[in-house]
């Protein structure tokens, strides 16, 4: 499941493929890019930001959200792909390597210049150059009576944390997703968390919030409705969480763990 740790590491993939490389082909299947090529022009960054993907060629910027489903494979020249062709959503060569971006859940091209229209909007990146934990701090404290989870996954608060880190951070602090933001002793402690959490992660190929070894469970509660908590014994329970289709999400908890 894609979070700013997943984008994170197809960035570090994209940018050792392309960096600094001259495009040879170009391919946006997308109706409004479809004719759009960037061939002979140089890949100058790739660059991760919150959950968003912007690579910079020329004076554009190909900007890409994974969303569910997307991900970025990198194949060398003539290699055969690994997802059928029909779930292509764009396709970046060079004279060795070739990116592809399967089931992308946006894909759009952009001036440079225009970035901020896209990201600008974002709060600070926890795995960013911009990371300021009293901002994401006062980010999510300004809205006191919004259930944690939702506040951790409103990416204008702070950027990079998905489902899965909401639902973890969640337990690890010792709070349902649904207590207000504003109720949970020392928020502070739950910034510094997420970032430390991210942070462990985000060079591992299997992301493990437990800290188990392999086999055993990567997630403390997320996913887990039914199952024993690997702290108390007592059985996961889940729900969801929201007000409307964009702001409804699945949440798992431990009743005996999270008061």
């Amino acid at each position: 499941m894609p979070e700013g740790d997943s984008v994170y590491k197809a960035a570090a993939k994209l940018r050792a493929a392309l960096d600094q490389q001259v495009l040879t082909r170009t391919d946006f299947r997308v109706p409004a890019f479809a004719t759009l090529d960037l061939s002979g022009q140089t890949v100058t960054s790739v660059v991760p930001r919150g959950k968003h993907l912007l690579i910079r060629v020329g004076d554009h910027t190909i900007h890409s959200h994974l969303k569910m489903e997307g991900v970025w494979q990198i194949y060398g020249a003539g290699e055969r792909w690994r997802k059928p062709s029909y779930l292509a959503r764009g396709v970046l060569s060079t004279a060795t390597k070739t990116a592809v971006g399967f089931e992308l859940g946006l894909l759009e091209v952009v001036p440079t210049a225009s970035e901020d229209s896209i990201v600008g909007h974002l709060g600070p990146d926890l795995l960013g150059p911009d990371w300021d934990a009293d901002l994401a701090l006062a980010n999510l404290l300004s809205d006191p009576a919004r259930p944690v989870a939702l506040a951790l996954l409103d990416q204008r608060n702070l950027a990079g944390l998905g489902n899965v880190y909401a639902n973890e951070l969640s337990f690890l602090r010792g709070v349902r997703p649904h207590t207000p933001i504003g109720e949970i002793a020392d928020p502070k402690r739950l910034v510094a968390l997420a970032f430390k959490a991210i942070m462990v992660n985000k060079d591992r190929p299997i992301r493990n919030l437990t800290g188990l070894p392999r086999g055993k469970p990567r997630y403390w509660v997320h996913g887990r409705r039914g199952e024993a908590c690997l702290r108390c014994g007592t059985r996961i329970e889940s729900d969801q969480l929201g007000t409307g289709p964009t702001d409804t999400r699945y949440m798992w908890w431990c009743p005996s763990c999270q008061k």
